[in-house]
């Protein structure tokens, strides 16, 4: 494949994955298709009776709820061994249940819920696709959908003018994504820990969200720099929540990489672990319920920690830096940078003290997530 080929092809995976995840937070339905099966699909926290309704009509078949195998469990149901597990839309089951079924903040409202009725045969592979597309549109994972054959998807996409994403495609997002980040503005913006600072904005060909990367001071390329991969945290950095620790990693990180004389710091739209502010607002009612930062995210469909690093990697290679001194307790950031190319020549510690308000939630890190707290 010539390399314009290559560009096409990628050009059309992104803006098809767009669209859906575009269509899918409107409310309405899409067509997600793999080699040898396709599924009509939208996403269940915006399901209502006229949205379920048309799905059906489409589909000409009965929907289907499609949960995680996380979400599942919370509501005892047996698993499969997929990744996904799909229960059949009784009669008592409206479209406010199965939205509530979705959303773990309404489990204790409603807690005598079932029995639910599973399929016990394979999940088909459009399934887990559609539901790491509701994750990539920051929604809730999981979906309300109904099997099509393959063959006809092109026609029912086009009837019904839907927006049609493969399972290659959707697998593949947010690889391509990071590795077509471009830099698109930088300024000078000096910061209360650090005067002599760059911000540098990265955007994704897709048009998504952008990521900064904070030039401090005049960092060497020849040696491995001072760098922190921060994720965005609106409720800590910007509003000062005392929820978590990171405004005062943020911070710290700012004048720690001033005072040692220059380095990087990747603020990267991540936000609550890569599952979104809204979710992180759940995830933050369930906290408030007594459940830790880890359970919480799992109860609503989540994997614990659902970043990626590969935008990060890709950035400091488009900066000229290939070996970092990384500041950081989660190993799991030195692991993603190291398969993405990056040479993390140290781990520098970097943590604060604890509050009575977040000292459960960096307990959980220390003991589920592995932190080096």
């Amino acid at each position: 494949m010539s390399l314009k080929d290559k560009n096409k092809k990628q050009l059309r995976l992104l803006r098809n994955v767009d669209r859906a995840m575009a269509d899918l937070r409107r409310g309405l339905p899409i067509l997600v298709s793999s080699e040898e099966e396709a599924s009509l699909v939208m996403a269940t926290e915006l399901t209502y009776a006229d949205e379920l309704q048309q799905l059906q009509e489409i589909a000409g078949a009965e929907p289907l709820l499609a949960l995680t195998s996380h979400r599942a469990n919370v509501l005892h149901v047996m698993p499969t061994g997929d990744s996904a597990v799909r229960l059949i839309i009784e009669d008592w089951m409206d479209p406010p249940l199965l939205r509530a079924l979705a959303d773990a903040t309404h489990d204790l409202d409603q807690p005598f819920r079932g029995p639910f009725t599973r399929l016990k045969e394979k999940v088909p592979p459009s399934i887990p696709g559609s539901i790491k597309l509701t994750k990539l549109s920051r929604l809730l994972p999981s979906v309300v959908g109904a099997d099509v054959a393959l063959q006809n998807v092109a026609k029912i996409s086009e009837k019904h003018d839907l927006s049609v994403a493969t399972l290659e495609e959707i697998s593949a997002f947010e690889e391509v994504s990071a590795l077509q980040l471009k830099s698109v503005a930088a300024a000078q913006v000096p910061l209360q820990g650090s005067e002599n600072t760059i911000i540098h904005a990265f955007r994704p060909k897709d048009g998504g969200i952008e990521h900064l990367a904070i030039l401090i001071g005049a960092p060497s390329r020849e040696k491995p720099v001072l760098a922190r991969l921060h994720s965005e945290c609106f409720t800590g950095d910007l509003i000062g929540s005392l929820k978590c620790d990171c405004g005062e990693q943020l911070r710290g990180a700012i004048k720690a990489i001033n005072d040692e004389g220059g380095g990087v710091l990747l603020y990267l739209a991540q936000e609550g672990r890569g599952i979104g502010l809204i979710n992180k607002l759940r995830a933050y009612k369930l906290q408030s319920q007594g459940f830790d930062t880890v359970d919480a995210n799992e109860r609503l469909g989540f994997d614990a920690d659902e970043r990626v690093f590969q935008p990060a990697a890709e950035m400091f290679k488009q900066l000229g830096f290939h070996a970092v001194r990384l500041m950081t307790n989660n190993p799991d950031k030195v692991d993603g940078l190291t398969r993405h190319g990056i040479e993390v020549t140290e781990r520098v510690t970097h943590k604060f003290p604890s509050n009575t308000h977040n000292e459960l939630y960096l307990a959980t890190k220390r003991k589920r997530s592995g932190h080096y707290l």
